[in-house]
């Protein structure tokens, strides 16, 4: 069989431009859409919608969809479970909601992350909001939320017609040699529908831009989803089922690594317009089973750690129009998550026998919500929003047990002694509060602005780990920093107060041109860091260096600007449409002691030369990332250099059913240390010599992908 690949003039030009470019990560060869819009401190969406342009690394990782936004990055992980930063929060400071639910990180390490649990060709939409979040999207969060929704269930236009659809999906990238497959298929009458989508992708470690392998972060991972849904009357019930294995998943920079994510949910909800207004209602529930260990030669060991994760709630939102163009909603919410971490013994070992080892027994925690919130158009140029949010948050935990009472445990045998002697219960009353405006200057100009005051309480790893030991201590960490983490039962809940401002100015018919600039300001009461409480060696290597860390509150700043714009360049027979878009960044925070927090991005931007022409959509994109000198010396962070790395793609729509993309990431085949990467512990557990180097970024890559339509 044969192939041939026809390139337009651009196409070839992007290929062969610039011997010194190259890209910071690797671009997936299929997606399933396009990231469109920007991030400002209020009210911005952004959306995934189509089949559209490749985003880095989405053919795996759903939280890469939004690499391309100004402010977000992506703390690396698994090839799964990368966790999305935003203005320099990250993980549990952010709301994330996978249609409608929340998921809980049920693992010490955070493995199994909400954007994990759905692929990147499942997701349909996007709707991310910076530091000013309305309080109908979510609490008990200090940095933003991210809304993830699955592809609306779709009818006939008309009664009688059957309506049928469907895709499939193939990619590969050589960096890491993935290959993934994707595929979707739904049939409808006018009043019923019934879906189905699967996505399966399987991957080796990946290489530097050395050529080295950066050792244990293969992976493999399988989901899959049945939409039922049926509507009539202005009413919408829509069932969701699904489910995920995950056999392995390797996290180079953890000292384990992940042996079975299995996990089960249900989603059912209900949206209405009714006489009065709008309704929409929610039931969930998710079960995770969840293990670590070590399952691959390039990092060999002997430790299970289990944990069963239970996630159930429901919400509900009434939306009541007001007079002179107002709107009211209205809302309430229950969230309850059950944590069961034990390690069971290791038989031979004699400090890992002959009990099992109780984590987390019987942990609780359970959110009660109650919201309003207020929208007015005050007149063609002003809008205001007013928002006021209550949450009761209560968490418990039961008696635990080391592995043995004898003296070579001493340190957890009197930790676990300290604990049970305490009372565990915790409730938490949290208040936030969002006051927004919008500015209609005219034809060319919009501002926003406003302040926000947002909470979160300690999640349970963060209260309830108690182990004090060297090695308990080291299994406590989802920050990839190759330290260890205590808990500590006497944290505060994290308040945040935010402002932010932002200006969008564009051409009148935002077609031409848009500059948008939004800075933004976080004094963060009571930030949960840690204090260093003493020190190791990893891997028993005397050049290496660890911190062993007990979850503490410091008072902390966080502030920056991002900056997005859009030019045309040009639109002729020749050329086709040409844009030249970019974002730039910088996020910096420091607790009010004086000491920098971690994995805060340094100034970063990105500059992205797209063409359309007919079939054809092409772009050449650079990334420029500075170096990063303030970190966190409490953690050891490493400091990383300034690079310039660079990426380009085609993608060629054959028809109305095919579609071809290619790629090459990271050109030049950079190499470079991820700045948001931590340590690369898997390298130190091979060498056994050294020091703890950041972990490397991908080399080059080429990338393909194909989707056909039915």
């Amino acid at each position: 069989m044969k192939y041939s690949i026809q390139l337009t003039p651009l196409a070839l030009a992007i290929c062969l431009a610039h011997p010194a470019l190259a890209q910071s990560q690797a671009v997936s060869g299929t997606v399933s859409g396009t990231v469109s819009g920007t991030m400002s401190g209020t009210m911005p969406e952004v959306r995934v919608v189509g089949q559209a342009m490749p985003q880095p690394l989405a053919g795996s990782d759903s939280s890469q969809l939004l690499s391309n936004v100004a402010g977000y990055n992506v703390a690396a992980g698994g090839g799964v479970s990368g966790l999305p930063v935003m203005n320099g929060f990250a993980d549990d400071r952010l709301k994330i909601r996978i249609d409608g639910m929340e998921v809980s990180s049920a693992c010490a390490n955070h493995m199994n992350a909400p954007l994990s649990y759905i692929a990147p060709k499942q997701v349909g939409k996007i709707r991310m909001l910076a530091g000013l979040t309305p309080v109908s999207m979510g609490g008990d969060s200090i940095g933003g939320s991210i809304e993830v929704e699955s592809a609306p269930a779709e009818f006939a236009d008309a009664p009688g017609l059957l309506r049928s659809s469907g895709s499939v999906s193939l990619g590969a990238r050589s960096v890491d040699r993935s290959v993934s497959a994707a595929l979707s298929a739904g049939v409808a009458n006018e009043r019923l529908s019934i879906a189905y989508s699967g996505n399966r992708v399987r991957a080796n470690s990946y290489r530097d831009g050395n050529g080295d392998q950066v050792r244990d972060s293969l992976y493999k991972s399988t989901n899959q989803s049945l939409t039922m849904a049926a509507q009539g009357g202005g009413q919408l019930l829509t069932l969701r089922l699904g489910t995920q294995r995950i056999p392995y998943q390797g996290f180079p920079n953890q000292y384990m690594d992940m042996t079975r994510n299995h996990a089960d949910f249900a989603n059912l909800n209900y949206t209405g317009a009714l006489a009065w207004g709008k309704l929409d209602a929610r039931l969930y529930w998710q079960r995770t089973e969840h293990d670590m260990g070590f399952f691959s030669a390039e990092r060999a060991g002997k430790m299970p750690m289990l944990t069963e994760g239970r996630d159930r709630g429901y919400a509900v939102k009434a939306e009541l129009p007001l007079a002179a163009g107002g709107t009211l909603r209205l809302g309430n919410e229950y969230h309850s998550f059950r944590l069961e971490d034990y390690w069971p013994s290791v038989p031979g070992a004699m400090m890992m026998s002959p009990l099992v080892y109780l984590n987390i027994h019987d942990g609780k925690r359970d959110r009660v919500v109650l919201f309003a919130e207020w929208d007015q158009s005050v007149n063609a140029q002003w809008s205001t929003q007013l928002g006021l949010r209550g949450e009761r948050v209560n968490s418990d935990a039961g008696q635990v047990q080391p592995y043995n009472y004898t003296m070579m445990n001493a340190a957890d045998v009197d930790a676990a002694k300290l604990f049970n002697s305490r009372e565990h219960a915790r409730r938490d009353n949290n208040v936030d509060l969002t006051a927004l405006a919008r500015y209609e200057a005219g034809a060319g100009a919009s501002y926003e602005f406003g302040y926000a005051r947002k909470t979160r309480s300690p999640n349970l790893y963060e209260r309830y780990t108690w182990g004090r030991g060297t090695m308990a201590m080291r299994m406590i960490n989802w920050f990839g920093d190759g330290n260890g983490y205590v808990g500590n039962l006497d944290l505060n809940p994290e308040v945040a107060h935010t402002l932010s401002a932002s200006a969008d100015w564009h051409d009148a018919a935002r077609q031409r041109w848009s500059v948008k600039v939004t800075p933004y300001f976080s004094f963060v009461r009571d930030y949960i860091d840690a204090d260093a409480i003493g020190s190791f060696n990893p891997y028993s290597v005397k050049t290496a260096s660890g911190r062993l860390l007990r979850f503490a509150n410091h008072d902390a700043r966080l502030y920056g600007v991002n900056l997005a714009w859009n030019l045309a360049l040009a639109q002729d027979a020749r050329f086709g449409k040409l844009a030249l878009k970019g974002t730039a960044s910088i996020t910096r925070g420091e607790r009010t002691d004086g000491l920098d927090l971690y994995r805060m991005m340094p100034l970063n931007a990105s500059v992205a030369l797209e063409q359309a022409q007919g079939a054809w959509h092409n772009t050449l994109e650079a990334k420029l990332v500075g170096r990063k000198h303030l970190v966190d010396s409490q953690r050891l962070e490493p400091e990383t250099g300034a690079y310039a790395v660079f990426n380009a793609r085609a993608q060629y729509q054959a028809g109305r059913n095919v579609s071809l993309s290619a790629g090459v990431s990271n050109l030049f085949n950079r190499y470079y240390a991820d700045p948001m990467g931590g340590v690369d512990l898997a390298g130190m557990a091979a060498s056994r010599s050294g020091t703890l180097r950041a972990l490397p970024g991908y080399g080059r890559s080429f990338d393909l992908g194909m989707t056909y339509s039915f």
